[in-house]
């Protein structure tokens, strides 16, 4: 919601807006001229408002959502929105998958920014080095935005190039089931002037009948002596998608190789002879397996300690098998409670899962200066330790108690 609330701001929109708590982003906001309230409640809504724009997240018991249906102004979701907005752009270039959407949407605006095409974008994540997650362009030509397939409204868009990285089930329960999430999927892909994907049995059939589908082969290795594992697919994607926007090859693997990567994906927090600290983002068992192969990999020598966060009941309970065999394959493994997106509840939990990994697992509360004491002791092993701090949802507080923190952050 933020990144779209800056591109409103930046071209001419009046903006208002509420959220629960004030953060960086807000403040960014209200800086730049919008009208941001702590605190959800009808007064925040202007009468005169023209538009209500809300996450998939809110329901429509929001005394906003209500106050707008009780005054009759139209209300979007953010992804219906998105697809209103980008209408004033000629290429707009959606990034749409299951995994890795934030990384190549990141890895193609930073290629075309520093080519100097200056094209809007909209990236769903922080970026590593502190720069911008939106722009709204100097011309009205290229936008490049990650799409939400996790309600659907991907399928609104109509781009000049839609990059799939990928298609899993992922999110299947919140659109209507599998075989409903694979023709949104479709729908899109019809949508799209070209197509840019990664061959594999769900991409392949949605493809074929696609006239102007360009299917990849996953690299086997590294990519142009920078990337490696799921980062060389990611980077593979983006300078493909730059090529088919007009920036020359080699120009495009060059601009990219300085790029510093999207936050909380393989980030490192901590490093020293004794302790190294990994954030990572993953929270589905396809992404989970690939951070710790990439870190398995990078780090062969360390005992690899999981503290994981599982993300929604409903993800948990689908994939909880296939979360346990993965997190199997760590030294050992800390599993902290669910965090409950969209306040929804479960017949599976943390222990449930910490049952299926086996001795190796256990878990812990959500005291996250606890939870780092007990994240950091020494491993039986003697080895250095790699600690893997993964998960989506708020167990990035932990790293306040974590060796790195600032001592203010400590305090707080």
């Amino acid at each position: 919601m933020a990144p779209l609330a800056a591109i409103v701001l930046e071209r001419g929109g009046r903006v208002t807006g509420s959220d629960r708590e004030s953060n960086h982003k807000t403040a960014y906001l209200s800086a730049h001229g919008a009208q941001v309230t702590v605190g959800h409640a009808a007064g925040n809504l202007p009468d005169a408002a023209a538009l209500l724009v809300y996450s998939s997240a809110v329901g429509d018991d929001n005394p906003e959502r209500v106050k707008a249906r009780r005054l009759g102004i139209p209300e979007l979701r953010r992804g219906e929105f998105l697809s209103e907005l980008v209408k004033a752009y000629s290429r707009v270039t959606a990034i749409s998958g299951s995994h890795g959407k934030s990384s190549v949407t990141a890895m193609i605006a930073h290629i075309l920014n520093r080519g100097g095409m200056n094209p809007g974008f909209m990236i769903g994540a922080e970026l590593s080095d502190g720069g911008m997650s939106s722009a709204a362009g100097c011309n009205d030509d290229i936008f490049v935005t990650e799409a939400d397939e996790s309600d659907g409204t991907h399928k609104l868009l109509k781009p000049y190039l839609a990059v799939i990285p990928n298609i899993e089930d992922d999110h299947a329960w919140s659109v209507g089931g599998r075989e409903a999430l694979y023709a949104n999927f479709a729908e899109l892909i019809g949508n799209s002037r070209h197509v840019i994907g990664f061959a594999g049995p769900v991409t392949d059939g949605l493809f074929a009948a696609h006239g102007s589908a360009l299917r990849l082969t996953p690299p086997p290795g590294d990519v142009f002596d920078v990337w490696r594992g799921f980062q060389a697919r990611n980077a593979m994607l983006a300078v493909e998608a730059a090529v088919l926007l007009g920036m020359e090859r080699n120009r495009a693997v060059e601009l990219l190789r300085d790029f510093k990567g999207v936050a909380r994906r393989v980030t490192v927090r901590y490093e020293s002879p004794e302790l190294t600290i990994i954030e990572d983002y993953a929270h589905h068992p396809t992404e989970v397996a690939n951070s710790i192969s990439f870190l398995r990999a990078g780090y062969p020598d360390h005992h690899l300690r999981v503290l994981f966060q599982p993300h929604r009941y409903a993800r948990l309970a689908r994939y909880l098998d296939d979360l346990a065999k993965v997190l199997r394959e760590a030294d050992s493994c800390l599993v902290t409670p669910v965090f409950a997106a969209w306040c929804e509840r479960g017949g599976v939990d943390s222990q449930t899962l910490v049952d299926h990994i086996g001795p190796t697992a256990a878990t812990v509360t959500a005291d996250w200066p606890e939870v780092a004491g007990v994240s950091v002791a020494a491993p039986a092993d003697g080895r250095p330790l790699l600690l893997a701090v993964i998960g989506a949802g708020d167990i990035d507080r932990v790293f306040a108690f974590l060796p790195g923190a600032e001592p203010e952050k400590k305090n707080g």
